[in-house]
Parts: structure tokens; C-alpha cells; sequence
């Protein structure tokens, strides 16, 4: 599905250009504008969903809006597709002076027949008033968009995305939509025929990843995570993490949930591109982006990457050690940025990497925390209610709590039993096997301990396995180890079968 830049740019120059010539490219009824129509259906079926602030509840995002759209404005004006995007635009209204009432009318009479149609099917979620978070200010103003449309402001629509168009330049499915709206301005009388262009925008497959793009764009803003809810993978998660993340590869979204005293919240998410081939990497160089529980390990400052890279980069610790343990091979797995001239890439257009948009990316930088911040790629996200999660994550506290009960009791030979064959320990001091056990008895014998900043991410695929991150001080000191145990679920008992001294 991933082709080059290059066509993918060619392809919305050219839209562009013969909107303002020609008739939309395919017939009425199965051409770009009805790309348009659905989105625009979509956003009428879900009242208030257009726009959201990152705050529920609050009324910012129009203005949010505005004030990103004027600091945007400031860049797009010393691009040279401003000149052009303002010397088209009095040809635009001239020419379709004649048909604006016309085309305007037909809009909205066909929009308002998918809406309905769209309207009598039950949405898998149901859409809060607090929708789309914030995620960068050319989201908004293309779903915006989309909602001008829908309601037949057919005009305003398209000075809007003339807008979008020159502060963004790179934003390939905006340029795709302004052309849309242009080709809806031009009368048939003023058609140039060029069937040999329509063939090919028929056929070319970087048409289709544009179209995929809206169609993930709009589920997300469609299916919204329930309020109140959290990714399943997050049973517990210590206030010293004060961010997560978790993709949902399905709706080509990250969602990003701010930690505190009170919980998670979700606050922000964006959409992102993954591999070329999908999700669950298995082999190195399969394309695949990693399904599983992570953490960031490093920022990669953007000065030492190239340009693909974007605005900087952000790798996790894949594999971990379940998928070294299932043969899982490669690495290298980052979140990432987009080459200056793209501003978004298709859904499936990475060698595996998550990528997104770089003003999204930047956001993204001043927020995560290396080593503290947790990754959740998942092929669907489940979002389940705080008390499930603590009740989910009951059965794990009682087999935590043993081990580490038996550890303080000396008993080497019932520790023992709380560990796989193959278990394994990373850490400055060289302890393997039978000898971790004698390691574990001698630090901790007939002490008191105290675990503190508690976090517990399960992650579930056939097998069950759940990620412990915590400290440790032991009563009289002032500090102690810090750990992350890998553990598996065998029957109804957990087995601890590698550990990380963090520190």
C-alpha cells in the first residue's frame, strides 16, 4: 500500500490543477466528491463531534482553532503556494458564480440523503460531546471542513480549505478535499475532457491511501473512547509516569492519557501511520509494526537524523523480553516524524515505525519522560472503566504480594516456585539461574519491605503476561532497587520469567 512521495504529490497537484478546469474526474456518483459527501454525512450523524477541545466540556476549540490557524497562517505566508492558492481564488468565484446556487442545492440534497442513510445505522460507539481531542490545529480545520460542507456552506467550505491548503501545503488529503470542492464550482459547459488523466487517478493506488486516510480520520472522530474509560493494558500506573501512550493500529490513532493522583485521563490523540504490511512483527525487515507493552527508551534529537525522520524520534525497547522469548527478531522501532514535504503518510506506509504528523510529533516531545513513559501498540485498543482495571489487576497483587512474603521468609525452595526454568535477570551484577534465588534470600531475609510506585501493564495474546514496574525500600533505609518484572500466567498461578534492576 506505501508508494512513493513523489506520486502521492503528483496525484493532488494534479487534482488541483484540473479542479479548476474540468469536471470531478470520475462520474457523479462514484467520484472524489463523494469521498467528500461521506465525510460530510458522518459529521452530521454525530452531533458535536466536530469539534472538541482537550478539555471535555469546554468551549476552546473554535478558538483554538483560529489562534492556530493565524500562528499557522504566518509560516504558510512565506510559502510560495500562497501566491498561487490567492491568485486562484477570484477565478474560482467568478467561475462558478453561475453554478453556486445550483451545485450549493445539490449538495446539500445528496449530503442529506447519506446522512440519513448513515443515521439509520447504529454507530458501533456512540460519539461524547467532548470529541476529537486536540491534535494539532489541520486536523480541526479539515474536519471543519467537512462539517461546512455537510451543511451546505459549499463557499465558506472551500475558502476554508483554501486556507488549509496554503498553510499547509504538505497536508496531501487536504489538497485532495480543496480539489474536490474546486471541481464541485466548475460548470459542465467549462469541461476539458482528459480521459487519459481520469484513467489514471482511477487506478492509481496512492488515490486509495488518500481515501483510507479520511475514511481512519472520521472513525476516530466517530468512535470515541467512552468517558472515563482507560486502554485495558493499563491495570495500574505509578504517578511517576506522568504520560501514556497507546496506539490503536485499526483506527490509526495514538492516544495520549495523562497520569495524576486522580487517575488517567485521555487529553490528546493524533492519527499515525504504521508498517507497510500491518502489525505483529514477527522477523526483522517484515514491515510489521510490534504489538505488546513498551517503554520509551531514548530522544533522538532531530539534528542528528535525516530529514525522513522529521521533527525528531522517539524508540522503544523492542523487543521486550516476551518477544525475545517467542523468537520475536528486529529493532529500531521509533515513533517518529514526517519528511518536510508530507505532512501525513498513508495509514500503512511505515517500515514498522509509528509515525505522525511533526506538529503532533512536537507535542508529543515535551510531554514523555525516557524510561518512565509506557507504549501500548495494540491491533484494537479495548477501553475499560477504572474499576475494572483495579479488579483485573487483583489476581496479580495477591501473586506479587507472595513472592515477595516467601522472599522475606528465607524459604529458598518455595521462592523457587514463583520462577520459570528459563528465568532470566538483567542487571550490573552477573546472577543466573539457581544463584538469583540465593541472591534474592540474602537481600531480602527477615527485612521488612515496602513497594512504592506501583504499575501494572497487562498485555494479553494468547498468552497472559503482565509488566511490573516498582520500587523497593526496606524499613531503616533510605533507598532500595528498582525493578520491572516480566510475569506469565500459567493456569492459575504467575511465574516470574525475566526481571530488569532498573537502578
Amino acid at each position: 500500500m506505501a508508494h512513493s512521495q513523489g506520486k502521492r504529490r503528483r496525484l493532488v497537484t494534479d487534482i488541483v490543477r484540473r479542479g479548476r478546469l474540468q469536471n470531478p474526474p470520475f462520474p457523479r456518483r462514484g467520484n472524489l466528491l463523494a469521498v467528500l459527501m461521506t465525510a460530510s454525512a458522518l459529521m452530521l450523524a454525530a452531533p458535536g463531534a466536530a469539534f472538541a477541545s482537550n478539555k471535555p466540556g469546554s468551549a476552546k476549540t473554535s478558538s483554538s482553532v483560529k489562534a492556530g490557524k493565524s500562528a499557522d497562517k504566518a509560516a504558510g505566508n512565506r510559502r510560495a503556494a500562497h501566491a498561487a492558492g490567492s491568485r486562484s481564488s477570484a477565478k474560482e468565484a467568478r467561475a462558478s458564480k453561475s453554478v453556486q446556487a445550483k451545485g450549493k442545492k445539490a449538495s446539500l440534497a445528496e449530503t442529506r440523503t447519506a446522512s440519513a442513510a448513515t443515521a439509520a445505522k447504529p454507530s458501533r460507539r456512540s460519539a461524547p460531546a467532548a470529541s476529537i481531542q486536540e491534535a494539532g490545529s489541520a486536523e480541526a480545520r479539515l474536519i471543519s471542513v467537512y462539517e461546512m460542507f455537510g451543511r451546505g456552506q459549499a463557499r465558506p467550505a472551500l475558502a476554508k480549505a483554501r486556507d488549509l491548503v496554503r498553510d499547509y501545503p504538505n497536508f496531501q488529503l487536504a489538497q485532495l478535499v480543496y480539489g474536490d470542492l474546486l471541481a464541485a464550482q466548475v460548470p459542465p459547459t467549462n469541461s476539458l475532457p482528459d480521459n487519459a488523466s481520469i484513467a489514471r487517478l482511477r487506478g492509481n493506488p496512492a488515490m486509495s491511501e488518500l481515501h483510507e486516510e479520511s475514511r481512519r480520520r472520521l472513525q476516530a472522530l466517530r468512535e470515541r473512547p467512552p468517558a472515563g474509560t482507560v486502554p485495558s493494558q493499563f491495570l495500574s500506573l505509578s504517578t511517576r509516569s506522568r504520560y501514556a501512550i497507546a496506539v490503536d493500529a485499526s483506527r490509526s490513532r495514538l492516544y495520549l492519557l495523562e497520569n495524576s493522583d486522580k487517575g488517567l485521563k485521555l487529553v490528546a490523540d493524533y492519527y499515525i501511520s504504521v508498517g507497510k504490511s500491518g502489525t505483529d512483527k514477527v522477523t526483522e525487515g517484515d514491515a510489521r509494526t510490534p504489538l505488546g507493552v513498551y517503554y520509551i527508551t531514548s530522544s533522538l534529537d532531530p539534528k542528528s537524523l535525516k530529514d525522513f525522520y522529521g521533527a525528531g524520534a522517539l524508540p522503544i525497547n523492542y523487543p521486550n523480553p516476551y518477544d525475545v522469548r517467542r523468537g520475536k527478531t528486529g529493532g529500531g522501532i521509533w515513533l517518529h516524524g514526517t519528511p518536510p514535504q508530507q505532512f501525513a503518510r498513508a495509514p500503512l506506509a511505515s517500515d514498522g515505525c509509528v509515525v505522525m504528523a511533526n506538529p503532533d510529533l512536537k507535542q508529543l516531545l515535551r510531554k514523555v519522560q525516557i524510561g518512565a513513559t509506557p507504549v501500548v501498540t495494540a491491533r484494537s485498543l479495548q477501553w475499560i472503566s477504572p474499576p475494572q482495571a483495579e479488579k483485573e489487576a487483583q489476581t496479580f497483587t495477591s501473586a506479587i504480594t507472595a513472592w515477595k512474603d516467601t522472599r522475606a521468609s528465607g524459604n529458598e525452595a518455595q521462592l523457587k516456585k514463583f520462577y520459570l526454568p528459563d528465568f532470566q535477570r538483567n542487571s550490573k551484577k552477573s546472577t543466573e539461574g539457581i544463584s538469583v534465588l540465593h541472591d534474592e534470600v540474602e537481600y531480602a531475609q527477615g527485612k521488612r519491605v515496602q513497594f512504592k510506585d506501583m504499575s501494572y501493564l497487562h498485555w494479553r495474546d494468547g498468552d497472559d503476561t503482565m509488566v511490573a514496574t516498582f520500587g523497593e525500600v526496606f524499613e531503616g533505609e533510605k533507598s532500595g532497587r528498582t525493578r520491572r518484572q516480566y510475569w506469565l500466567r500459567q493456569g492459575t498461578e504467575w511465574k516470574l520469567f525475566h526481571e530488569e534492576i532498573l537502578g
